[in-house]
């Protein structure tokens, strides 16, 4: 591809998911971008997957970068159980829906967006920043430029760490995502490999002790302990994947847009917010913070710049307000069914029945998660 003309439009550190969408959605309004990154990993196992919600399948349709239905199963019933008796299901036919959720293999969707951006001759590859008006941060919640533009980031760590593998199981998943409060652990079989599939994505959110000593047992004992855990829900399990295990925090940037030496800048995804996974929102929260800073982008004055202060504190006014809700119920969720104990697992458990009984309650945490 030939050299873009320089200043570039937008610079964007960050070649993810989250970075290669915000990508395509400028060059769709002929912005001059640069993407800054590494190459797509290798295609192979990877123990990845994200639960996106309509919103998020829709803002990848419109850029032609939706998986085909083996890599983007659609869950059509939730389950989760609590440890005392205490159980809330959701079905997609409840809310005139044809799924809750779909959840998506990594590697496939970020093949389709690096196809996607190689045929877009607004956008550059970069193998390191350049110039431009705007620097947008898609770098992860681990972001050096964040670091290097001075920008706090608040962390809360929680007392957990996740651990993450693929499966086979005996039994299909018949599209339910299936999940487990008992003791202070958080476990969640997620289905993949299409609606008839037997592969299951889980997230297994324990004390660090506990994450070690999994990590550690062979791949038969470990399936063993699995199977025990969520009380043989799809049969006999056997690993496809490595383990991977990372801590879990809860953490937001002070401030989400500025100026620097290099020009105005903003941040985005896992650089500005990081969330419990037990609701699946992290990517969709990413996904919804590019499509809103398109958005601005897109409705601005034509004497505006994409530099300007007052679009892009816009912006960060809007995503950090419509994040506030799902935030604090995230954290109140992950404190209430990450503590031991008698009390705490009674309180739960009063509370999912609740839920379960109240139509009205139910409708609308179901709403959030799917619409937000």
């Amino acid at each position: 591809m030939a050299a873009m003309a320089l200043p570039l439009d937008v610079c964007i550190r960050g070649s993810g998911i989250v970075g290669r969408t915000l990508a395509l959605l400028l060059a769709r309004e002929r912005l001059r971008v640069g993407l800054v990154g590494a190459p797509p990993p290798a295609a192979g196992p990877d123990v990845r997957a994200y639960a996106l919600n309509r919103a998020s399948k829709e803002l990848l349709e419109s850029l032609r970068c939706w998986p085909a239905t083996d890599a983007a199963t659609p869950v059509t019933r939730m389950e989760i159980a609590g440890d005392r008796g205490g159980a809330v299901t959701f079905d997609a036919g409840e809310f005139g829906n044809d799924a809750l959720a779909w959840i998506v293999d990594v590697p496939v969707l970020e093949s389709l967006l690096h196809d996607a951006v190689g045929f877009q001759p607004q956008i550059e590859p970069l193998q390191a920043p350049a110039p431009a008006r705007l620097t947008v941060v898609c770098e992860g919640r681990a972001s050096s430029t964040r670091t290097e533009f001075g920008v706090d980031f608040e962390v809360t760590p929680y007392a957990q760490h996740a651990v993450a593998a693929r499966l086979s199981c005996e039994q299909p998943h018949a599209g339910v995502a299936r999940q487990w409060f008992v003791d202070g652990d958080i476990l969640a079989l997620l289905p993949m490999g299409g609606p008839q599939g037997n592969s299951v994505a889980l997230v297994w959110s324990v004390s660090p002790e506990s994450a070690l000593r999994l990590q550690a047992l062979d791949a038969d004992t470990f399936c063993r302990e699995l199977e025990a855990a969520c009380g043989q829900a799809l049969g006999a399990m056997t690993l496809t994947s490595e383990r991977r295990s990372w801590p879990l925090q809860k953490a937001q940037a002070r401030q989400w847009s500025g100026r620097a030496e290099v020009g105005a800048w903003v941040l985005a995804g896992d650089a500005a917010h990081n969330v419990h996974p037990l609701a699946g929102q992290g990517l969709n929260l990413g996904l919804a913070d590019v499509a809103a800073l398109a958005k601005v982008l897109r409705e601005r004055d034509y004497w505006r710049g994409v530099d300007d202060r007052q679009l892009l504190r816009r912006y960060e006014r809007s995503r950090k307000a419509g994040m506030l809700a799902l935030d604090a119920g995230m954290d109140g969720l992950q404190l209430l069914f990450a503590r031991e104990g008698e009390g705490w697992s009674a309180v739960r458990n009063w509370g999912m029945k609740s839920v379960q009984r109240a139509g009205p309650l139910k409708q609308w945490l179901a709403r959030q998660a799917m619409d937000f």
